[in-house]
């Protein structure tokens, strides 16, 4: 077995109590019939849960993730195109619907990414084809 895959089944098995709550409300299309997936490998991070239909990534943090490489982990994942939602520890445990209800009304106000993303520089100057 590769070291990732078994990285990846560690991370599965290990789960903070935040990350098992919210995986209880996301799972089995639970929300709006979305599919979601936890502990997926992309690119060189292992994010802890996936919509692949939506190019949405979502992070629970605790005190140990408020760092720069957070701040550069989804800067990178961004610029391959995925929506990054970021949330602490204390806000899925205590208010869990409204977590809920931020990953769905970002979901609504989003158009999917296209799925060649121009770098984050080019991506402001773009103007609108009329």
């Amino acid at each position: 077995m590769s070291g990732r895959i078994s990285t990846v089944r560690r991370l599965r098995k290990n789960q903070t109590d935040a990350e098992r709550v919210l995986w209880l409300r996301l799972r089995d299309r639970r929300l709006n019939g979305l599919k979601f997936r936890r502990r997926v490998p992309i690119d060189r991070y292992v994010v802890d849960f996936f919509c692949a239909d939506a190019h949405l990534v979502i992070e629970v943090d605790g005190g140990q993730n408020a760092n720069a490489d957070e701040t550069n982990r989804t800067k990178v994942l961004a610029a391959m195109g995925y929506l990054v939602l970021r949330f602490w520890n204390n806000e899925v445990h205590e208010n869990i619907d409204g977590v809920l209800e931020t990953i769905l009304n970002v979901l609504d106000r989003s158009e999917p990414p296209h799925p060649d993303p121009l770098p984050a520089g080019e991506r402001e100057q773009r103007r609108p084809v009329r």
